[in-house]
């Protein structure tokens, strides 16, 4: 469905990982061998908080229809912008069309959101998930993807004062529509959000097969199993990242998120919490 990345760290270049990686983020719009689609090619999008930006601190974000690989803006952003925390997407278009309002990640004031997967047979339940979004937040719906949707209603459940619960308020309501309707497995993917300090990234999907999910481990760890990697230079002792998939294939860098977890990153580093269990 969607390839996409999370960074949180030392202020980095963001083409460190975007263009440079062996399977950068813009390598996998065009060849992703672990996604659903291996070509991601209907639009990109990053969302960055700036180097010293304090609690509550707005976000920028720049999205774009063009496939990534073929975006010279893209090539310009990921060199200029230099980011302690951000967030990035190429997208595979599974339905709504290929606009720019329908770019991850999603921004609500200091908050990013970005999902890979999908709600299934998202137009019989659209109209039933819509109108669960509080009045006050519908307005800032402005594009047609049930990623979006599920955002707000996050956000509607009280995603700002507790992710964990809000995410899990949001999915319980998805699961429980689309059996009103009909639909087995209503939800699949992995979801990421933050708040500019904090990143959680879920991996749930109903039927407990989700779309794939990693995160890197610490780097004096990485150091420690490959004293040579220049590359690693690059990283300060906090950086960490979250990925749709590997972007290297030397073993042990990157850990796979188990099913129905939520994956926690903060200053501390990881820390993982069970979510729901797989129906």
């Amino acid at each position: 469905m969607c390839r996409w990345l999370a960074y949180s760290g030392e202020p980095l270049r963001t083409s460190t990982v975007l263009l440079d990686a062996t399977h950068s983020l813009v390598a996998q719009s065009l060849d992703s061998p672990l996604g659903a689609e291996t070509v991601n090619g209907d639009g990109f999008g990053i969302g960055w908080y700036p180097p010293g930006a304090v609690a509550g601190s707005i976000p920028a974000v720049f999205h774009s229809t063009e496939p990534a690989w073929n975006d010279d803006n893209v090539r310009e952003l990921a060199r200029a912008i230099e980011s302690p925390l951000f967030f990035s997407h190429v997208r595979a278009a599974a339905g709504p069309p290929i606009q720019r309002t329908n770019c991850h990640p999603f921004r609500w004031e200091n908050w990013l959101f970005m999902h890979n997967g999908f709600l299934a047979e998202f137009a019989k339940v659209k109209r039933d998930l819509t109108f669960a979004i509080d009045p006050s937040l519908y307005p800032h719906v402005s594009g047609t993807t049930d990623s979006e949707v599920v955002f707000h209603l996050a956000l509607t459940f009280g995603l700002a004062d507790d992710p964990v619960k809000g995410l899990t308020s949001a999915v319980d309501h998805v699961e429980r529509v689309g059996r009103e309707h009909g639909i087995l497995f209503p939800m699949q993917g992995t979801i990421a959000v933050s708040d500019g300090a904090t990143i959680w990234a879920l991996r749930y999907s109903s039927q407990g097969r989700s779309r794939t999910l990693f995160h890197s481990a610490d780097i004096p760890t990485i150091r420690q199993m490959y004293p040579d990697a220049e590359r690693l230079s690059h990283f300060g002792d906090h950086a960490h990242v979250v990925v749709s998939e590997p972007l290297n294939d030397l073993p042990g860098v990157f850990l796979e998120v188990p099913e129905s977890t939520i994956a926690v990153l903060d200053r501390e580093g990881y820390h993982h919490e069970p979510f729901r269990s797989a129906a």
